[in-house]
């Protein structure tokens, strides 16, 4: 298509989009070329996946980033928007023209030579100043906001630069979804921020608003009382000892909204760990009945009163828990731990247990090391292995504790992993298969192990055999004779086993029984896709147990005034995709994470955190 000319006009730093290329531009044959009407930023109507304003789905932690304020929008030449339009093939289409803000969409030559260009919505001269609109308290680095462009478009991200950029004071935002000529946070050749290519959108104050989806609810002065900005639902005080619910039959009939706990404020995090947790549960009970202790804090007793009769009793008994009830203990949370922004900021779960668990209730630490280290949960550190598309949770545990040459000195109660990612955005795999079974026979420092070979009790272990005379940490382990055949090898002639210790008690009994093997099972999986956490868990134990899914902010009843709605759902496919079989077949019938079912991509694309039990330990703890 021959490249438009451009219209007279007197201003070289902007171009009315309408003047240029008129309000009715044809659609040709591909569909591919469509109008783009002035003031206005258009989602593509291809895109299958875009949520809709009940989702939760949000953007990552926001970092703050400064700019002086005498930076300087550049002089963008006619020619250059003029070639970029043209030659654009994947021009947004307008469903809908009525604006509601005055602006207009500007597209600036980058300067770093690639494809991407730098896009903003350029302010009339009637907009606010910046600092009225950070002063009135509405807008700011770290805030969830909507651009406003269209009636029934809107676009969603969290600001992370405020600035001036020419005379007007801007926000640069990290969209939710990528958008095509969006960058990576730089505008007119100068980083303001970083963030994923094709989600970084520059436009004035006047145009951004909170976002209407997760507005602030006032937390209520008398908290025994029900209140409106809560919903009209019960939430009573529940004392004593209430047990975990074991629904393993009728668990539809438990699912639905107002089921949970009440999200609020950037809660999901706790949320989420709290449900999987404590809902179906008691491996973490005795975080909730130790007697205080002379090292323990003077409000030891009341963050375990709140925790226990004002969330894990009602979750139990009625299976709701209000926000009010959990804003109580982030407050405490707050006031006690050195983490701040517990009542307010996007915290990750294991900060969350960090501040709880450890600070607070200083609970006995779940894993202990050889290495003299304690901890109470597990990041896997592995390298990428680009012949794993789909590795398990069992994989990456074997190769994370090879590499790091560390055992556990005993069997825990509960085992948290937490998956190989750097943040929130950045996964090393896009696809994890959480494992059913956990098998931690190999990794614990004193335990029998068999001979991967023969089977028998294995009294050496080489860690340079790996994956050559069997599948993961089992093939490391020998006994004398297999040993001695396996390095006869010439390739095998340097490696340098290590003699395993058995106990004494099993050395008697080896010739009569087998090699037991330790197992732990999998009860919940946290998962996060862009800073919004959710929850798989289990309602029971046992293989044949049903899985729900746990959304504290599933829907949302009005805006600026209204409140979250939590809501749980019983997933009857779970137990195919956890399958080995089932997983292998759902993975390769769908080459994109977008085929995959909604469930499915959450649990298998979003995994954040595994968390296994064993039921035989945690009955002595």
């Amino acid at each position: 298509m021959e490249t438009p000319r451009p219209p007279a006009t007197n201003n070289l730093d902007q171009v009315d989009l309408i003047e240029l290329i008129g309000g009715d531009w044809p659609v040709e044959s591909g569909g591919k070329i469509a109008s783009v009407l002035t003031g206005t930023l258009t989602r593509n109507p291809h895109r299958s996946n875009m949520p809709s304003t009940s989702e939760r789905i949000k953007s990552v932690n926001p970092l703050s980033h400064l700019a002086s304020s005498d930076k300087r929008r550049q002089t963008h030449k006619k020619s250059n928007m003029i070639s970029n339009i043209g030659n654009d093939k994947d021009l947004i289409s307008m469903e809908n023209s009525h604006s509601v803000e005055i602006g207009r969409l500007i597209d600036v030559p980058s300067s770093s030579g690639n494809d991407h260009k730098n896009v903003c919505i350029e302010p009339e001269p009637s907009i606010s100043s910046l600092d009225a609109d950070i002063l009135n308290g509405e807008i700011g680095v770290g805030s969830m906001v909507e651009v406003v462009n269209d009636s029934t478009s809107l676009y969603y991200g969290v600001v992370r630069w405020i600035g001036y950029i020419g005379d007007a004071g801007y926000a640069g935002i990290e969209l939710e979804e990528e958008q095509h000529g969006l960058t990576d946070g730089t505008y007119s050749g100068e980083r303001y921020f970083s963030c994923p290519q094709g989600r970084a959108l520059f436009v004035p104050l006047s145009l951004c608003r909170k976002d209407s989806r997760f507005q602030d609810i006032a937390i209520p002065s008398q908290p025994e009382s029900v209140s409106a900005d809560f919903g009209q639902v019960e939430c009573p005080i529940v004392p004593g000892c209430i047990p975990p619910l074991n629904h393993t039959t009728d668990l539809e009939g438990l699912c639905g909204k107002f089921r949970g706990i009440q999200g609020h404020h950037n809660s999901c995090y706790l949320d989420a760990t709290l449900f999987s947790m404590f809902t179906f549960t008691s491996v973490f009970d005795s975080l909730l009945f130790r007697p205080p202790s002379s090292e323990d804090s003077v409000h030891y007793e009341e963050v375990q009163r709140v925790l226990r009769e004002e969330i894990v009793n009602p979750l139990r008994q009625n299976l709701y828990v209000r926000a009010d009830r959990v804003m109580k203990l982030r407050k405490l949370l707050e006031k006690l731990s050195s983490i701040s922004g517990l009542t307010s900021e996007e915290k990750d779960p294991e900060e969350f247990l960090n501040c709880l668990v450890a600070q607070i209730l200083r609970a006995e630490p779940f894993l202990k090391l050889n290495s003299g280290q304690e901890a109470f949960h597990y990041q896997l550190f592995v390298e990428k292995d680009e012949k794993l598309s789909l590795p398990s949770v069992q994989q990456l545990f074997e190769q994370s504790f090879l590499t790091s040459n560390i055992k556990l000195k005993e069997v825990p109660p509960c085992l948290i992993i937490q998956m190989p990612r750097f943040g929130k955005s950045y996964k090393m795999y896009s696809r994890i298969l959480p494992s059913q079974l956990l098998d931690v026979t190999d990794v614990i420092e004193d335990a029998p192990r068999q001979c991967t070979i023969c089977g028998k009790v294995a009294a050496f272990e080489c860690r340079e055999c790996f994956g050559q005379c069997g599948v993961g940490l089992e093939s490391t382990a020998f006994c004398q004779t297999c040993l001695d055949t396996a390095h006869s090898h010439e390739k095998r002639l340097n490696h340098k086993p290590t003699v395993l210790s058995v106990p004494s008690d099993f050395t008697i009994m080896a010739e009569h029984c087998p090699v037991p093997r330790l197992y732990m099972e999998l009860f919940a999986v946290v998962c996060i896709e862009t800073s919004h956490y959710v929850a798989f868990v289990k309602a029971g134990s046992g293989h044949d147990a049903p899985w729900c899914f746990f959304d504290s902010m599933a829907d949302r009843k009005g805006e600026q005034n209204g409140y979250n709605i939590p809501e749980i759902v019983l997933v009857d496919d779970i137990s195919i995709w956890l399958s080995e079989d089932g997983v292998r077949a759902l993975h390769e019938a769908t080459p994109s994470d977008r085929m995959l079912p909604e469930h499915a991509k959450r649990l298998l694309c979003d995994a954040y955190m595994c968390m296994y039990q064993s039921p035989d330990v945690s009955m002595y703890r």
